[in-house]
């Protein structure tokens, strides 16, 4: 079977969460508004990375921070980790993992974006080496 994985978020503020992830290297790729400045639809890129945004409908809430990790969270691949990790905390990141080498020899660092949402971003490719 073929299959592709596609992330999607909603957040309180939106239109903020894509100028975020613009910051940090996204492009804008679709956006659709319904109504008072909510997002009803939208698409970021990165590469071959796809992210589908939208205005919460409901007051989710974001699992707290917990040591270093939420429990949960989205991965980048990026060839530079410490450019990434600079751009999220200068765009309202918060940071969780500094940017560091791992034991198994690639590169990573952690963040919160400004709604709480977990990024992780590095070297490692997943499934490429095994």
């Amino acid at each position: 079977m073929d299959a592709r994985l596609f992330a999607y978020l909603s957040y309180r503020d939106a239109p903020a969460a894509l100028s975020w992830m613009e910051h940090v290297g996204f492009s804008l790729v679709r956006r659709q508004d319904s109504g008072a400045g909510e997002v009803a639809h939208a698409e970021v890129r990165m590469g071959d990375a796809v992210i589908m945004v939208s205005s919460a409908d409901a007051d989710y809430q974001r699992p707290a921070l917990i040591g270093r990790s939420t429990g949960g969270g989205l991965y980048l691949l990026v060839d530079d980790v410490d450019d990434f990790y600079r751009k999220a905390l200068s765009g309202g990141g918060s940071a969780v993992i500094p940017p560091e080498e791992t034991e198994w020899g690639t590169r990573r660092a952690r963040v919160l974006d400004p709604e709480g949402q977990e990024w992780s971003a590095g070297t490692y490719e997943p499934g490429a080496s095994w």
